[in-house]
């Protein structure tokens, strides 16, 4: 049997991960799986602040490890919009990838941080994105931004 494809995301905050998660699953038998949409649905009054994001981010990690794996042996391809940000986030990733024996893609957004501010203050007054994220936020979450390293072993496609 033919496993899936896992396609990974990295990229700072309105890097267009979720833009080019899109553009990936349309391919025919692919499934997008977005962090912000389970969380926002799921957790969306208990996201105040980014413990609370790291506490849902991490439930919603649990049941979904499972659930990426059975898709991917059944031969569906995955596109798991879920930021691959972090070694420990990365790690996540790849035991998913090992589980499922299958093939994957990690598709590193190489974004100026000036160029995600724009974006992200052009998003926050969209109202369309289901999280708003204030300055402050974007700087916190960036610093613990780590670019993936060709040690940890995956096939990076940079843009």
């Amino acid at each position: 049997m033919t496993t899936g494809h896992l396609h990974i995301l990295c990229g700072k905050i309105a890097s267009g991960k979720s833009t080019l998660a899109a553009k990936l699953s349309s391919s025919p038998a692919t499934v997008l799986i977005s962090e912000d949409i389970w969380l926002a649905d799921l957790f969306g009054p208990e996201m105040a602040a980014i413990k609370d994001y790291v506490r849902c981010s991490a439930r919603l990690r649990s049941v979904m490890e499972p659930h990426v794996v059975s898709l991917l042996n059944a031969g569906v391809s995955v596109v798991l919009d879920f930021p691959a940000n972090t070694p420990n986030m990365r790690g996540w990733m790849k035991q998913i990838i090992v589980t499922a024996e299958c093939g994957h893609t990690l598709h590193f957004l190489n974004v100026t941080d000036d160029v995600c501010r724009i974006r992200l203050q052009e998003r926050n007054a969209s109202g369309l994105h289901p999280f708003e994220v204030s300055d402050e936020q974007f700087e916190q979450i960036t610093r613990h931004f780590i670019a993936p390293e060709v040690e940890e072993g995956f096939e990076i496609k940079e843009y």
